[in-house]
């Protein structure tokens, strides 16, 4: 077969019993519950209380509105093929759905890297804040991460699905991602698509690495601190950032740079829940839980 032959594609079923593809349903709706409601209180908060107006507020707003659209993405198509014990997935909707996953999860990526950019400001340069992070430098970096997601999502929708598939339509995940379609393609073809993801993976890991060396700034500011009350404020502000990073990268770029041979239809499913539907659903929490303001406004 090939791309003009193919009109759908076949997801990963979680399960072969209707019982245990309702107890699916019922699990990712609570998920997509808990995500909605999380990030749709923080976008109220921040939107509603001038208080909040600031730019480390304005970047979680951010964030909070792209994982609900990462989430929004593959969550409810999952949720509907297991209620209704179907499989399929249309090749334009197939196309969409690795197109929105991959802009709103690079979006999010770049926009982590502004946030601790902020963070590393906020605390090492405090005098210099309200120039370096003025109202408008801060929607010039928020829309700059929101571009260059864009940018990403299309190189790679356009090469991807510009491949020859060969082998079938069964995708082996619950939603169309760029290293199960690449499993489809004819060998010769691969290596484009590998070439376009190694000069990403050079740009991602530019951004790793800046974050990384924000954090070891920001720790050593920290410590110096004289007053505990000081220290305790920073960290708490700077931990929950530094652990969405850590969950985010670390999962993704596992799923996503794993060898094929150690890849099982079991570990992929795993992998996937973990970096697509885990983090927006818990983002948020993470975020509200050690911030004072947030939850008084809340």
């Amino acid at each position: 077969s090939n791309n003009s032959s193919i009109t759908e594609f076949i997801l990963l079923a979680f399960a072969d019993s209707q019982e245990l593809q309702l107890l699916h349903f019922w699990l990712f709706l609570g998920i997509y519950l808990a995500a909605l409601l999380g990030n749709g209180l923080i976008i109220t908060a921040v939107a509603c209380d001038y208080h909040l107006h600031t730019p480390m507020y304005f970047f979680l707003l951010n964030l909070s509105l792209l994982d609900l659209g990462s989430i929004s993405t593959t969550v409810p198509k999952s949720m509907a093929n297991s209620l209704w014990d179907t499989r399929d997935i249309l090749y334009q909707g197939c196309v969409a759905q690795l197109f929105f996953l991959f802009f709103f999860m690079s979006a999010e990526y770049f926009l982590l890297t502004v946030m601790a950019y902020d963070r590393y400001v906020a605390i090492c340069k405090p005098l210099h804040y309200g120039t370096l992070l003025g109202s408008r430098a801060c929607v010039h970096m928020a829309a700059a991460a929101w571009g260059s997601g864009f940018l990403h999502a299309v190189l790679h929708t356009a090469n991807t699905f510009s491949l020859p598939l060969c082998k079938g339509n069964a995708v082996d995940q619950f939603f169309c991602e760029i290293p199960q379609i690449l499993k489809l393609s004819c060998t010769d073809a691969y290596l484009r698509e590998f070439g376009l993801i190694v000069v990403s993976v050079f740009v991602l890991f530019g951004c790793f690495v800046f974050i990384v060396l924000s954090y070891v700034q920001i720790f050593r500011a920290v410590l110096r601190i004289p007053s505990q009350q000081g220290r305790h404020k920073a960290f708490s502000t700077c931990l929950p950032h530094l652990a969405v990073v850590s969950l985010f990268v670390s999962t993704a770029v596992f799923a996503y740079l794993k060898p094929p041979s150690n890849s099982s239809p079991s570990l992929d499913l795993m992998l996937s829940v973990l970096y697509s539907v885990v983090p927006p659903a818990v983002n948020p929490f993470i975020y509200s839980m050690r911030n004072q303001e947030l939850k008084d406004t809340l």
